[in-house]
């Protein structure tokens, strides 16, 4: 069973249909949508500030989601899939994102809707993205537009995906 802990008086709520891998950690002021997946040493910690987390998100292995104590929050949107060992720290990420494995995004960065980043990016401190995007690169730059509708059916496509391989373990 997942790590789920109590701080300062935070007790993280976890929607319906949710599944967290047996070492995911989950600590404090966060609040996870329903359908989402937390997978294996991913770490959300929200210690020292909140952590909010929309439907059908998926928060792939290794990642880390931390703030700022008092200055940065994170606030993720519906259908948005993290990749391997992503950190956010204190950003927000609208609906339909994916953020591609070993990204980087800082605090209070904007991530706009229907945008992907590409996996090593690093996003910096305060920067707001187009939406209908694809950025990379570090510093992340934007490489070009995309067709929203394309890109929320990629994306819908891979946050089902993560819906099916959580499947497979609650099954069992």
């Amino acid at each position: 069973m997942a790590l789920i802990k109590s701080v300062r008086g935070f007790t993280p709520k976890i929607g319906k249909n949710c599944f967290l891998a047996e070492t995911a950690t989950v600590i404090g002021d966060v609040v996870i949508g329903d359908d989402c997946s937390i997978w294996f040493n991913a770490v959300l910690r929200g210690d020292v500030n909140s952590i909010s987390i929309g439907d059908k998100v998926n928060i792939q292995d290794g990642s880390v989601l931390h703030t700022l104590y008092e200055k940065s929050k994170i606030h993720i949107g519906n259908n948005v899939s993290i990749g391997h060992n992503v950190t956010i720290h204190g950003a927000t990420i609208k609906d339909y994102v994916l953020v591609g494995m070993g990204a980087i995004i800082l605090d209070h960065a904007v991530v706009n809707e229907n945008t992907i980043i590409a996996a090593g990016a690093l996003v910096r401190d305060s920067e707001v993205l187009e939406p209908n995007s694809i950025y990379a690169g570090v510093p992340a730059k934007k490489i070009k537009d995309i067709d929203p509708e394309q890109t929320r059916e990629i994306i819908i496509k891979i946050a089902n995906n993560y819906s099916m391989y959580a499947s497979w373990y609650t099954e069992e």
